[in-house]
């Protein structure tokens, strides 16, 4: 009997390691057909799991008091599991190369608890060649296992989009990959108990790895493209949204937005890519160009609040502005590698502190990463300028008169996402600006 059957009948477990907004949902996936071990260093969140609290809001509170996944700190308990997924985050340090101590960590931690016969199929975000060079010999190392010979890798990149309650894990199509066929089928049918997308069999490790990094780098190049198109347009005068809404009648034109690039893909991923680039000699040349674009979209932001306030005839030096959202995305708790605070940190250099309202973000992640203490809808009044950062739903809902409440007199608006009705704002003598 091969590793799937026994999986299917329960007869061995699947553990996932790190249980963010990755991990979780796969193992809350996996345990309606497998018995799931769901582990993270974390013990807050660990314990946040056990009372039936969801602080990602990926898949809600109901849903996670109901699983029946067993949530634990304790590393030993992973030993008994022999199909391993590992989905911890893998970021950028500040010089833009590959931040993999967490991917290294876990590796060590299964390692440390891998038995015989056992598949580690990674699902982080790296640059090909990380999982058969970096992960199999810290694997090695930590067990005293041979790979190929008493356990098998695989890759199979996550796609799981924060925030998103269409694109779900079960209805995007998984690439999946492995060491040699048969952990390929292994690992294929395992993931196609929970994927009624099917699954995409890669050729390689490698193929599945590199396809990953260049899905975002392909989306972030076309982002900078639109915030490029949306400074040459701000400088003649034209609203970049009526100009993509007139180009979009064209069947062929790919519907891209401009906007801050955050959170921890599309604006990591690329620089994964060239890293790896560099290793081999080559430099990027349009990769690179458009992450210089979308990392300098939060100061283009604050140096057009600057303007606009100049506009408006309201001294720069400690103007009162609001600012509505902090986090990376709209409905998404997390505020990890938002460029928003890019915005603030201009601000600060003219002098201004805005006050940040975001009801939905994690107020404790948000003070220990950006030391950001969040106002109450009670401190935007009088103000100079509003900044709508986020499209959170609650947002989108506020009507024009509770805007209206918040100016002491002119009003100066940055609507970055666009969510509000342009004409209608001017109409009412709002100074409006957006991308």
């Amino acid at each position: 009997m091969d590793l799937y059957e026994k999986i299917l009948k329960k007869e061995e477990k699947i553990s996932l390691v790190g249980l963010g907004y990755v991990g979780m949902p796969i193992a809350v996936a996996f345990s309606k057909k497998a018995g799931v071990i769901g582990f993270d260093t974390n013990n807050e969140k660990i314990s946040l799991y056990k009372m039936g609290i969801d602080p990602t809001l990926e898949v809600g509170n109901e849903v996670i008091s109901a699983c029946s996944v067993e949530f634990t700190s304790d590393e030993t308990m992973l030993r008994s599991a022999k199909f391993h997924i590992v989905a911890v985050p893998t970021p950028v340090n500040d010089d833009h190369t590959p931040g993999l101590s967490a991917v290294q960590g876990a590796s060590e931690i299964v390692g440390r608890n891998l038995t015989k016969g056992s598949v580690v199929v990674y699902e982080s975000t790296v640059y090909p060649g990380v999982t058969e060079d970096i992960c199999v010999p810290i694997l090695e190392k930590a067990s005293g296992l041979k790979c190929g010979k008493d356990f098998k890798v695989g890759y199979s990149p996550e796609r799981i989009n924060p925030g998103d309650k269409v694109h779900r894990l079960e209805s995007i199509v998984k690439i999946v990959s492995g060491m040699d066929a048969e952990t390929l089928e292994t690992v294929a049918k395992v993931y196609e108990l929970v994927i009624e997308a099917g699954v995409h069999r890669a050729e390689s490790i490698k193929v599945a790895e590199a396809a990953k990094v260049i899905e975002n780098s392909q989306r972030d190049i076309n982002i900078a493209f639109m915030n490029e198109l949306s400074m040459i347009f701000n400088k003649l005068g034209i609203d970049t949204q009526e100009v993509l809404k007139a180009a979009g009648t064209k069947w062929n034109f790919l519907h891209f937005t401009p906007g801050l690039v955050g959170g921890h893909c599309i604006g990591v991923d690329p620089y994964y890519l060239t890293y790896r680039a560099e290793e081999v000699g080559y430099h990027s040349q349009i990769i690179l160009s458009g992450r210089r674009i979308n990392d300098d979209m939060g100061r283009y932001i604050a140096e057009n609040v600057i303007k606009s306030l100049i506009k408006a005839d309201i001294p720069v030096k400690n103007a009162k502005v609001g600012m509505l959202g902090l986090t990376f995305k709209e409905n998404c708790p997390d505020t990890r590698n938002t460029k928003i605070i890019d915005i603030v940190n201009e601000l600060k250099e003219y002098n201004i502190n805005p006050a940040i309202y975001d009801p939905i973000a994690d107020k404790d992640e948000a003070k220990r990463l950006y030391g950001v203490e969040f106002a109450g809808m009670d401190a935007f009044q009088n103000l100079d300028a509003l900044i709508l950062a986020v499209a959170h739903d609650e947002f989108k809902r506020l009507p024009k008169d509770t805007f209206d409440k918040m100016f002491k007199g002119k009003k100066v608006l940055i609507d970055i996402k666009g969510i509000l009705n342009r004409q209608e704002y001017e109409d009412n003598g709002y100074l409006y600006w957006r991308l």
